[in-house]
């Protein structure tokens, strides 16, 4: 089970770097950065430079706020920065973020993302070949690559990054097992319900209609941890919060739906249109938390990762400790999860 560390949002731009080396000391194979509050690219620019052999991943950078070539770019420099240690994660955010937020297009998100994916590659290709640039896709034409603007290849050994995506429905969960390098989950579908009835066999037949193997998957769910049971409950709270934010999104609900929860998501929806921000997570009841967290001290976890994700997943994410003082005892944590 490869072991990937999550880094908190709201971490100072400025601290990233040392976050990224303390994930390196700690033995995590690599490192998730999401685009929430920061630039995924910038921060993990950051991260790389202040390490040796970490892998960083952007998990995910939103697609359709980016050109496909604004994105490659960025990622073959990245590459170039960290000698073939970055790799590239995409996802599709939910429409109102795009659209309200970004003030983007997102019709056709299926669609719209496998063109971005493509037109990303033939990119990386006339970077890495030399060869004229020709995308002609539903959405993005890129048919000029002049000798002034196109970047160096990556050199001998080098490996250009890979393309992972981010899934959350069906659609796109089969988009991904067309086309993607690796998969990861949203912590709204990692449950092994949600995996067994629908993730894994949409990624299997998004593999099969491509014939190729079935990509790796990492799942992201929702984790409470620590040294002891009084840690566990302080980590639990701060989790309930979390999840309520999520769980007010409709794109989100099939989960609640499966493990009988299907009331919970519009109670939270009619929070988000009062804009009661500040009450919402008054209104996720314990049998969320009971279901879809996985709970357990230090000592358990290793066995309570493998009986719940052994069968289905190839990685999991993970945070460390909030206080670098337990790093030692964490450490050996993630070695026995790594061999798990």
């Amino acid at each position: 089970m490869r072991v990937l560390a999550g880094m908190g949002p709201r971490l100072p731009v400025a601290q990233v770097g040392t976050y990224a080396a303390r994930v390196e000391r700690l033995g995590f194979d690599g490192l998730h950065i999401a685009e929430m509050i920061h630039d995924p690219f910038v921060a993990s620019a950051l991260a790389l430079d202040a390490t040796t052999t970490l892998g960083v991943r952007t998990s995910m950078a939103l697609a359709f706020v980016r050109s496909p070539m604004a994105t490659a770019m960025s990622s073959w420099e990245l590459a170039h920065l960290s000698s073939g240690r970055f790799d590239l994660g995409l996802g599709s955010q939910v429409r109102a973020n795009i659209e309200e937020r970004y003030g983007m297009a997102f019709d056709q998100p299926v669609a719209r993302l496998r063109d971005h994916v493509l037109a990303v590659r033939a990119c990386f290709e006339a970077f890495a070949s030399g060869e004229p640039l020709d995308h002609r896709g539903p959405f993005h034409r890129l048919t000029r690559l002049q000798p002034d603007f196109r970047p160096a290849p990556l050199g001998d050994g080098v490996r250009r990054p890979e393309v992972w995506m981010g899934a959350v429905g069906s659609q796109m969960v089969r988009l991904a097992g067309e086309l993607a390098d690796g998969v990861v989950t949203h912590p709204t579908n990692s449950h092994p319900a949600d995996l067994a009835a629908r993730l894994v066999p949409a990624l299997e037949d998004g593999a099969r209609r491509t014939d190729r193997p079935t990509p790796p998957l990492v799942v992201s769910p929702m984790v409470v941890t620590g040294a002891d049971p009084t840690a566990l409950e302080a980590s639990r709270e701060a989790i309930r919060q979390r999840l309520a934010f999520l769980y007010s999104t409709p794109a989100y609900a099939p989960t609640l739906e499966r493990l009988g929860l299907g009331a919970v998501g519009p109670s939270l929806r009619r929070l988000v249109r009062d804009e009661a921000w500040d009450r919402l997570v008054d209104h996720l009841p314990d049998q969320v938390l009971d279901q879809l967290v996985l709970v357990g001290t230090w000592s358990e976890l290793p066995s309570l990762v493998h009986d719940r994700y052994g069968r289905w997943a190839d990685g999991i994410v993970l945070r460390p400790p909030e206080d670098p003082a337990a790093d030692a005892a964490f450490a050996a944590v993630l070695a026995r999860l790594r061999e798990t």
